[in-house]
């Protein structure tokens, strides 16, 4: 037998007896099979059992900024102790961080705390460079925590204040919505200087940008949504480039090759190194795997961000004596720029997983409206009165959708989506 509870937060019944239920039936973090991290050096998965003896390791999950406290990162720890006043390490940022203080959470009340011990779930405030999913420990710790995986935004918008006095109030309000929503992008278009905001959807940026008006303060103008593309390759291509240039009266050299190639949709973009690299620095490697990992955010040939592509790195010529960071970070944004092209660019366009629900006499009616926009119904489930449409259609086709539904269906139709994966546009 199964526990069920029944209430409602917004009138605040049975709230209190789900708490309850949580404390009662659930497993406390000692009895819960270890949790799975990547162990940094083998690129592994190991176990991480709790414990309260071994070093600290945290992950932070949310982060909400307060405007007095500022950045309040809340952390579940499984490992360990995190007390006021230490320093730990952001393993996924590799950057240092101090804890200034901690905060135990009780709905809307803060109770300040020394520490939290493996198994707690509480509130940091004083680290700068914290966001979802980054992994905290002590300075020389070699686990990652579980990844996590955030949805790419697929609808843009331009968004500018009403009074320039307010330009720099919007850019610090978006950048506090940004950090708080992994799902949540900003910048500034290059062709246009328009500034941009991305996001899910029309209601996700249609939230954020109530928060702005009603929270911030801010009154700012929208533009009208327009679909967020992305830039892939549709072939095999390799290629070599070099760099050579004085600065300050020193050389700066470096020499790469590399082979770009296609991947399946959803893969994202992945990067290795199959050249020799004994004897280079680790400081050279990473400059060029940022200058291809900022390569890929500049796109390839219409100005969209890179996707579904590998990117292997096959030699690296390297001279010590002039040998530099910049040389290697612009070597590998060049080379990457050089082959793209030659690997047959496409343009991909967000395809959207749709659900439309309608009674049963306006089935005919709710398939049409989807396949007239490009649409691919993939099933149909009968429910108590009423059909699911499951089917996915490219984004560019559903603005609006919506209100064409409801005329379709006398108003009785809803449909609700989300994003699936890119493909070629017009495939």
């Amino acid at each position: 037998a199964l526990p069920v509870f029944v209430g409602s937060s917004l009138k605040d019944i049975g709230v209190q007896a789900l708490l309850d239920g949580v404390i009662d039936y659930l497993p406390s973090p000692s009895e819960v099979p270890p949790i799975m991290g990547i162990h940094l050096k083998t690129q592994k998965q190991v176990e991480v059992p709790y414990s309260k003896d071994k070093p600290p390791l945290a992950l932070i999950f949310k982060i909400q900024v307060d405007r007095e406290a500022g950045a309040m990162d809340f952390v579940r720890v499984y490992n360990g102790t995190i007390r006021k006043g230490t320093t730990l390490m952001n393993i996924s940022k590799k950057k240092r961080e101090r804890v200034n203080r901690i905060l135990r959470m009780h709905a809307n009340r803060a109770e300040e705390v020394n520490e939290l011990e493996a198994g707690d779930i509480g509130v940091v405030i004083g680290f700068k460079e914290g966001r979802t999913g980054d992994t905290i420990g002590n300075e020389g710790a070699q686990i990652l925590l579980e990844q996590m995986h955030f949805p790419i935004p697929v609808i843009s918008v331009a968004i500018e204040p009403n009074t320039q006095s307010d330009g720099d109030k919007l850019r610090a309000a978006l950048a506090t919505l940004a950090q708080e929503d992994p799902t949540f992008t900003y910048r500034d278009d290059e062709e246009t200087g328009q500034l941009v905001i991305s996001g899910m959807g029309e209601l996700h940026l249609d939230v954020l940008v109530t928060r702005l008006t009603k929270e911030m303060k801010i009154q700012a103008r929208v533009g009208k949504p327009q679909v967020t593309y992305r830039e892939s390759v549709s072939k095999v291509a390799s290629g070599s480039e070099t760099f050579s240039k004085v600065l300050a009266g020193k050389e700066n050299t470096a020499g790469l090759s590399m082979t770009v190639k296609p991947l399946a949709s959803g893969s994202g973009t992945q990067y290795r190194i199959s050249a020799k690299t004994r004897g280079i620095d680790e400081i050279y490697l990473e400059a060029i795997k940022r200058g291809v990992t900022n390569a890929f955010k500049g796109g390839i040939q219409f100005g969209y961000e890179a996707c579904d592509l590998e990117v292997e790195v096959t030699d690296i010529v390297f001279h010590e004596l002039t040998a530099s960071e910049f040389a290697f970070e612009a070597c590998a944004a060049m080379c990457f720029d050089k082959v793209a092209q030659s690997a047959g660019p496409v343009l991909m366009e967000p395809v959207m997983k749709v659900t439309v629900v309608v009674p049963s006499q306006y089935v005919g009616e709710a398939i049409s409206s989807i396949t007239s926009r490009g649409g691919l119904v993939n099933s149909i489930e009968s429910r108590t009165a009423s059909e699911h449409i499951h089917a996915q259609a490219p984004l560019s086709q559903l603005f609006g959708y919506s209100t064409a539904l409801r005329s379709a269906t006398q108003g009785r139709g809803t449909f609700s989506m989300e994003f699936d994966h890119y493909e070629p546009k017009n495939r």
